[in-house]
């Protein structure tokens, strides 16, 4: 029994993860991206998949290759080998439908400031045709997460880091995607959003949907994750099952594991 995964199939010491009966609604196959033609690969073979109900951490230090492999995945770069599928739909070849099934929270909250941010929102619920009838509904329920309040009337250039977030997370969610992707998500937030998203996050996984996110928080990674894919220097260490891991062993340190793979030579 195996408690890792290696991206090559070797166990590595612990209880491998059972075959999921539920849809795979991520695959990533070969992934190999390099940003010039002389250039080192940003990231080299990169491997794994993800399904309906899971929430998936991407770790490594800075530089590793996370944010290179989530805009592959999200389709803002192009690369040069491998397969991405996002809901059976390939990112290369049919783009639309992929991104269709996807939320994406970057890692610097880009949004429009020149817009409040209802009209932002809408311009979200617009481009995925959400129908206005239930928009309303949808907003209704995230306002009660993110709780921006009145202030979702302001230009969001007013708005603080952490209420960029907030309106960035309600818009890259008001489609419903299959797919949620956040980039560093817990940046800016206070405690108590913090908590709320994090709630919620476990509501979205468990009704079908899936999570992928990139933190280098490592307490709210392993208290959010089932599995974990480590990247160290653009190149997949292993695949750490974090829920199996701690079911069988409480004690297991998350950090001290991280820390002593993550290491560079």
């Amino acid at each position: 029994m195996a408690y890792y995964n290696q991206p090559n199939g070797a166990p590595v010491a612990g209880a491998q993860r059972p075959k999921s009966e539920r849809k795979e609604v991520v695959r990533v196959k070969g992934l190999c991206k390099k940003y010039s033609k002389n250039a080192d690969w940003a990231v080299k073979n990169i491997s794994f998949s993800c399904f309906e109900g899971e929430i998936v951490g991407l770790l490594g230090h800075n530089g590793a290759g996370k944010s290179t492999t989530i805009k592959c995945l999200e389709g803002m770069l192009p690369y040069e080998r491998g397969e991405i599928a996002i809901a059976g739909h390939d990112i290369q070849k049919d783009p639309l439908a992929a991104k269709a099934n996807m939320g994406f929270v970057t890692d610097n909250h880009a949004v429009f400031i020149k817009m409040t941010g209802m009209q932002y929102i809408n311009f979200m619920a617009d481009v995925y045709k959400v129908p206005t009838q239930l928009r309303v509904k949808r907003l209704a329920a995230l306002e009660k997460v993110f709780q921006l309040g009145s202030a979702i009337h302001n230009l969001v250039s007013s708005y603080s880091h952490g209420m960029r977030q907030k309106v960035c997370m309600m818009a890259s969610l008001i489609h419903h995607p299959k797919l949620w992707i956040l980039d560093e998500p817990m940046t800016g937030l206070d405690p108590r959003t913090m908590k709320a998203v994090q709630d919620f996050m476990r509501r979205y996984a468990a009704a079908g949907n899936t999570i992928i996110f990139s933190s280098h928080a490592l307490n709210t990674v392993a208290k959010l994750c089932d599995r974990v894919v480590l990247i160290r220097k653009g190149k997949q260490l292993n695949e750490i099952n974090v829920k199996q891991i701690c079911a069988m062993n409480p004690n297991f340190d998350f950090e001290e594991y991280f820390l002593r793979n993550e290491r560079q030579d």
